[in-house]
């Protein structure tokens, strides 16, 4: 069954970094996209970045360009999100998922940007 565990939230004043992990199994990973998602309170979840199976092509919603990376390991069936010069408006539990299969959603990390 299709997995996806992530780690690596916490909390972070502005201006600060945090890297995200997600581990994912059930699923050949390198024969497919990823994407990290986020929810914020009161908000719908929106999707942050995607990146293709073998890395060479990501990309992002226009509020965290410059800001956020995203990567992966495909021998560790990992996906990480860089987050630099994090703002409050951040502050959501970040998700990660394969774009457009529908699969159950992970238990997600909070990631709080405040001082």
């Amino acid at each position: 069954q299709v997995q996806f565990v992530e780690s690596g939230g916490g909390l972070v004043q502005p201006g600060g970094s945090l890297r995200l992990s997600c581990t994912a199994s059930g699923f050949t990973f390198k024969n497919n996209r990823m994407s990290w998602y986020r929810q914020a309170p009161g908000k719908e979840r929106e999707l942050v970045t995607t990146i293709t199976g073998d890395g060479g092509i990501t990309n992002y919603i226009e509020s965290v360009k410059g800001r956020f990376t995203i990567s992966r390991d495909n021998a560790k069936s990992t996906v990480f999100l860089q987050m630099n010069s994090l703002k409050p408006e951040d502050t959501a539990v970040y998700y990660c998922r394969r774009p457009l299969w529908g699969d159950s959603w992970g238990q997600g990390t909070q990631v709080t940007v405040s001082s």
